[in-house]
């Protein structure tokens, strides 16, 4: 991925709310497909790593990215964006 697209996807995701909130209960099955079928509808998700969760949002958003096969864009205080293509393409990324 370039950082042209990268940042499209930033400026996409800048305007989202975080829809998966990792908390003391860390990673588990549930958020991990939480995650995935957010990722199967939207393709851009924000993550949000609460004070008492003992992963840092990095952390969180690469375990998650690792098992649901998408990419990290970033990590920005205690949130995280993950880009994954869908089979159906909503995004169109710059070339």
């Amino acid at each position: 991925m370039t950082g042209k697209q990268r940042a499209y996807l930033r400026s996409l995701a800048s305007k989202q709310e975080a829809i998966l909130h990792i908390g003391k209960g860390g990673m588990n099955d549930n958020i991990v497909k939480q995650a995935d079928d957010a990722l199967e509808a939207r393709e851009l998700i924000k993550l949000k790593c609460l004070e008492n969760c003992e992963l840092t949002p990095r952390q969180a958003a690469e375990e998650i990215a690792a098992r649901c096969s998408a990419e990290v864009i970033t990590t920005i205080g205690s949130k995280a964006v993950l880009y994954r293509r869908s089979k159906k393409p909503k995004i169109e990324l710059p070339k």
